[in-house]
Order: C-alpha cells, then sequence, then structure tokens
C-alpha cells in the first residue's frame, strides 16, 4: 500500500458497525463461503427478483441497450438482455464478495488477457498508465489480479458513499484485493499524480460523469457528459491512456487492453482535454458493444434519458401499473 493512498483514505474506527454494514459484511460472508454452482444459482434467483421488483433500473436498462443495439433490439429479444444484464450485475456482486478468500492460483486460473504488453509498455517509461473503463464485466478482478500476479499496484477514484462505516468497510475490503482507493474530491487529482509518478497503475471508471464538471461529448449517438479527469492527467503526467474492460467470460473473467489514446498537447488545455475525452468515449464504445448485456450502467446518462424516466414515473403512478412492453417501446426509443 502506498503512503499516498493511506494518506488520501483515511479509515474511520468505529466500535458498533451499522446496520447495511453488517448486511452487507453479511452477505460477503455468505458468498465466500458458498461453491461457486450454488452462488450462481443463486445470484440468477436474485436477478430475477430485481428485475421484477426494480421498473426504473429496467427501463433505463432497456433504453441502454437499445442505445448499444439499435431501436429493432425489443419485444421479447430486449427483455431477455434486460434479464441478461440484470444477471450480470448481481454476478458482479458475488465475484467481488469472493475475491478476498481466493489464492493467487484461483485468481490466476480464472483471468485471462489481451493487450496486457500495452500496460508493460507503458510502465516502461518510468510513468505508470491510466485504465479508462466502462462500468463492465468485474473490473476488481482484474485489479486484483495485476496486484498478485504481476505485481502491479493498483489505485482507483471511488465516489464517497452517504454512509461513512460502509464506504470505510468497502474501501478496506478492495485494500484486501490488492487495490488502493482515494476519494472522489478536491485532493484525489494531486494523490493521483504522485500514483502515477511512483508506478502505481490508476484505474477509472469513465463511461458516467459523477457530480459536476465533465466533458460534453457524442456518446452512442447523444451529446452526454463524461468524466475529463482522465485526459487531464494524462496532459499532466504524460501517462498514457488505455482504453481496457473486463468481461465475464464464462466462469472466468478476460481483460482486454486496448493501444493508447493519442494524448499530446495540441493547443489550449481545455480544446486537448475534450478532444482527449471524445476519442476515449469512442474506444469505450467499441469495448461496450463487445458484451452490451454486460455495461452496469442502470442510472440515466444522457438527457433524454431523465426526461423519459421523468414520463415513465408519471405515467405510472397515474395509471398505477407498470407499462407493457408496446408501451414502453413507445417511450423508450432513443436518438440514432
Amino acid at each position: 500500500m502506498t503512503d499516498t493512498a493511506e494518506q488520501a483514505t483515511p479509515i474511520a474506527q468505529t466500535r458498533r458497525p451499522s446496520a447495511d454494514v453488517i448486511l452487507y459484511r453479511s452477505g460477503a460472508a455468505l458468498a465466500r463461503r458458498l461453491p461457486q454452482s450454488v452462488g450462481a444459482a443463486l445470484t440468477r434467483a436474485i436477478s430475477k427478483s430485481a428485475y421484477r421488483l426494480l421498473p426504473e433500473r429496467r427501463f433505463i436498462t432497456e433504453r441502454r441497450l437499445q442505445r448499444v443495439c439499435g431501436p429493432d433490439l425489443e419485444g421479447e429479444a430486449l427483455a431477455e438482455a434486460v434479464k441478461a444484464s440484470f444477471e450480470s450485475y448481481a454476478r458482479y456482486w458475488f465475484d467481488c464478495a469472493r475475491l478476498y478468500n481466493l489464492d493467487d492460483a484461483a485468481v490466476d486460473a480464472g483471468f485471462s488477457t489481451e493487450g496486457f504488453h500495452h500496460i508493460d509498455e507503458a510502465m516502461a517509461t518510468g510513468t505508470a498508465p491510466i485504465l479508462a473503463l466502462p462500468h463492465l464485466g468485474g473490473w476488481e478482478w482484474a485489479g486484483t489480479w495485476m496486484a498478485r500476479i504481476p505485481g502491479y499496484r493498483v489505485i482507483s477514484v471511488v465516489e464517497p458513499l452517504r454512509t461513512t462505516r460502509l464506504f470505510d468497510w468497502m474501501v478496506e475490503e478492495r485494500r484486501r484485493m490488492g487495490i488502493d482507493i482515494v476519494p472522489l474530491g478536491p485532493d484525489s487529482v494531486s494523490a493521483l499524480i504522485k500514483s502515477l509518478r511512483a508506478g502505481q497503475v490508476v484505474c477509472l471508471l469513465s463511461d458516467r460523469q459523477v457530480g459536476r464538471g465533465g466533458v460534453e461529448v457524442e456518446f452512442f449517438g447523444e451529446r452526454t457528459l463524461l468524466p475529463g479527469g482522465p485526459a487531464a492527467l494524462a496532459l499532466r503526467t504524460g501517462a498514457a491512456i488505455l482504453p481496457a474492460a473486463v468481461y465475464q467470460d464464462g466462469p472466468n473473467h478476460r481483460g482486454v487492453v486496448m493501444p493508447p489514446v493519442s494524448a499530446e498537447r495540441q493547443g489550449r488545455l481545455r480544446a486537448d482535454v475534450a478532444r482527449i475525452t471524445q476519442d476515449l468515449a469512442w474506444a469505450l464504445e467499441g469495448l461496450i458493444r463487445a458484451a452490451p448485456e454486460q455495461w452496469h450502467l442502470m442510472q440515466p446518462n444522457w438527457a433524454s434519458d431523465t426526461e423519459a424516466l421523468s414520463q415513465f414515473r408519471q405515467q405510472r403512478k397515474g395509471a398505477g401499473r407498470q407499462p407493457n412492453q408496446a408501451e414502453r417501446s413507445s417511450q423508450q426509443k432513443v436518438p440514432g
């Protein structure tokens, strides 16, 4: 663990864990004790319940899948794709919970890579790379594998939770996996710069803007905001930006690392950040299209999502029922 990470993320000392911490700890403990086959069956059952009980997330997932796959994905095919997405997300949490108990041999056996030489080449320059990932598959497995097998130190930024004790517990869990965490905030940029220069690989989820700011880009055919952090860090440090994704590949995981996005200074800083972020958005599109059902983005990410979700809520409130598939299809058509 680096001094940078230790200074950036103090862990609060608490005598009594809160109810939510107890719930998450209990779930993680159960997942670690279950055989993988039993856990897989349990995650499928949980995902089916979530599909039925979370209509707004189901609605946003339908829009997201149509955005990636095209408006011709509808009816039963759309419903099956949404169910697959819920199942993939449930598996993500199960896999995270059981990672800590796996030995190095099991972590290595459950992971394969494509394009990992791009990371090695970046490390050879003396400045660690920035891995820019979508919320897809299970990136914690890749972070754990990188820390344990090739021995590369890994650090990431996470948005703090409202419940401090739960956030502290989640940070500690990831540290046990070998992944240092910096809370998103005013000190995160300086911490990441120090980490990159110290040879620590920075992993940033880059397909959704959190909080204020962001860079306007075209992403799957519509303008939205994505984080400008990867571009700004690369311009300030000379670090390579490597678009990457981690896919659930049968019972295992597969990491894919793409060649670096061009991140040289060409003009004003703001214009360079916008250009690099747009290039990164297009690279992320290609990674996501390879497995759109594994893209765990179940929140509004475009302006039209927010508007459509508001209409969806009003219709459900007024009708006292959930719209059928034909009604949802008429509402959720996304810009082409």
